[in-house]
């Protein structure tokens, strides 16, 4: 648990200033509520200050995956890091437990993506129409059968880390949407690094690797 100025919040807090918190975030919990949700990581925001108005997040996170959450404890603060995020100013970086080795050392992948509904549900694919996504990404170890990348995502579409690993031919493991043996267990996908300068304050913030990645990525080692 982790002390705040208005009481115990539940997640581990990776920085913080008067303004901003970033947040470690599990993976499975929810940034807001949805249709199908429960418990959410906005059900604890009040809980990092006094203030009656906000905190805000910054920006999402898919449910499945851990790792950093930038959230604004003003309103002014909110605005100006959005506006850091729209203009691509943040530096995000992921780690990926991937099935499979891709081809080369590192690489760029640059296909839209775009959202296609079912009866079975949604999901996002590649679409010359849709929006603009980039991601480059770099081995950092291989056994042959598994791969651990890591990936700095230019843009922040939905589903972008997950469907563009797929494109490579080495989803990542525990994705049940993208991988079509995705193994026991949960999404293998970390938001490792986040850094982002708002007016005169550096926010940076690196988040620890969850056990289900760190038994992984202790082979690779």
């Amino acid at each position: 648990m982790g002390s705040a100025e208005g009481g115990l919040f539940p997640y581990p807090v990776l920085y913080r200033s008067p303004r901003f918190v970033v947040i470690d975030k599990p993976g499975g919990l929810p940034v807001h509520p949805g249709p199908r949700t429960g418990r959410t990581l906005e059900d604890a925001l009040p809980a990092l200050t006094l203030r009656k108005d906000g905190p805000w997040l910054v920006h999402r996170l898919d449910a499945d995956t851990s790792g950093c959450v930038l959230v604004a404890l003003r309103k002014q603060a909110l605005i100006a890091a959005q506006q850091a995020f729209q203009s691509r100013a943040a530096s995000k970086t992921y780690w990926a437990i991937v099935s499979g080795r891709p081809q080369g050392e590192d690489g760029d992948v640059t296909l839209a993506l775009g959202r296609r509904d079912s009866p079975r549900g949604w999901r996002i694919v590649p679409d010359a129409e849709g929006k603009p996504a980039r991601t480059q990404w770099r081995l950092l170890g291989t056994d042959g059968a598994l791969s651990w990348l890591e990936l700095t995502l230019h843009t922040g579409r939905t589903h972008q880390a997950r469907v563009h690993c797929a494109a490579l031919g080495t989803p990542i493991l525990g994705d049940a949407v993208y991988n079509p043996h995705p193994g026991d267990g949960p999404l293998r996908l970390l938001a490792r690094y986040l850094k982002m300068t708002v007016d005169d304050e550096t926010i940076e913030a690196v988040a620890p690797p969850p056990s289900s990645m760190a038994r992984i990525l202790s082979v690779f080692r």
